[in-house]
């Protein structure tokens, strides 16, 4: 239950009493993404994490502010490509988070 209070109070994701997590989302084109590695990867960190969220986020420096001044642990690294902008967190289990934010429309 505390993960669940974790990820309601720093992502926004609805915590039902049972302690799933319920994320209904905005109306959107978005997509859901499956994305392999090789099972040596170091992409997850340290650990022996074997797949991570990734969550789709508005306005990503705004979030990154929101959990740093909560004193949440938050990857120093940002990749930028041609399909947005990348940055990672742990939530309290040591999980491995990946947040992205699409490009913006010019």
């Amino acid at each position: 239950m505390a993960l669940s209070a974790w990820y309601a109070a720093h992502l926004g994701i609805q915590a039902e009493e049972s302690g799933s997590l319920i994320f209904a989302g905005p109306e959107t084109d978005g997509m859901t993404v499956f994305f392999h590695l090789p099972l040596n990867t170091a992409y997850f960190g340290e650990g022996n994490q074997q797949a991570m969220l990734n969550f789709r986020v508005d306005d990503l420096d705004k979030l990154l502010e929101q959990l740093e001044a909560a004193g949440e642990r938050i990857d120093p690294k940002r990749d930028t490509v041609p399909y947005g902008c990348f940055a990672w967190i742990w939530d309290p289990e040591r999980n491995r988070v990946e947040l992205w934010q699409a490009p913006l429309e010019s």
